[in-house]
């Protein structure tokens, strides 16, 4: 099992900044991607952006190109993602998640944080 907490959400104007936190425990070493996912009131869950957690290879949302960054640290066990130039319509849970190796779905979730933009 591996579990997700995140941090780092909050209260922003139009344009500002935050870097969202997901800090994993457990069986780490069994993981394949990490992911970031939102879900807006009254909408579905949106995938975000997605790393490999020993390559490095990124994937992104076309909505959000060049504005938000994942990373990780994998001595820390810590994945990021910096938000830039953020928008109101981005306000949303934020959930960080990860895939086992050899499988595709992401098994894994955090509880979410709470990221608000204002207008």
């Amino acid at each position: 099992q591996v579990q997700l907490v995140e941090s780092g959400g909050g209260l922003v104007q139009t344009g500002g900044s935050l870097r969202l936190s997901c800090a994993a425990s457990g069986r780490t070493f069994s993981i394949d991607t990490m992911g970031w996912f939102r879900r807006a009131p009254g909408k579905e869950r949106e995938f975000v952006a997605s790393i490999s957690w020993f390559g490095g290879s990124t994937k992104y949302a076309n909505s959000v190109k060049g504005r938000f960054s994942i990373s990780r640290d994998n001595a820390k066990n810590t994945l990021y993602l910096q938000m830039n130039s953020l928008k109101p319509e981005e306000t949303a849970q934020y959930y960080c998640a990860a895939t086992p190796r050899g499988r595709a779905e992401y098994s894994y979730w955090g509880q979410g944080t709470q990221v608000t933009v204002s207008s």
